[in-house]
């Protein structure tokens, strides 16, 4: 069975998506973005930084921890921005280091953006799997 999910303490959804989906285990989380929060006329680091504080709210809404990330795909608009958000991955990450996909694309959702993030995590821990 396929759970759709929506998190009321991230910004209201404006597509035909939800926030997350589980299924098998395994919580597939949505493209992220600093979109209706404070960051979206950010830089890219308080943009990243706004991102990776929404995947920490639904890892532990779920009662997840960073070390149960699978995978993260990043999409940014200017790659060679990349080191600047380096650092802050390292540290997200707390040395639990997932399966990664690093995309430049020509555009996002909003001029604004520079940065999208998506995840994938495991759930086993909690049905005791």
């Amino acid at each position: 069975m396929i759970q759709k999910c929506r998190y009321d303490f991230l910004p209201a959804i404006a597509g035909p998506y939800v926030h997350a989906a589980k299924h098998n285990q395994t919580l597939y989380i949505s493209g992220l973005t600093a979109l209706g929060t404070n960051a979206q006329s950010g830089g890219l680091i308080e943009q990243t930084e706004e991102i990776l504080s929404q995947i920490s709210q639904i890892l532990e809404a779920e009662d997840c921890a960073i070390s149960d990330l699978i995978k993260l795909t990043i999409f940014v608009t200017d790659i060679s921005l990349l080191s600047s958000i380096r650092e802050q991955l390292f540290d997200f990450y707390q040395g639990h280091l997932p399966a990664c996909s690093l995309v430049e694309v020509s555009a996002l959702i909003h001029p604004d953006l520079q940065i999208e993030i998506e995840a994938i995590a495991g759930l086993e821990h909690i049905h005791g799997v």
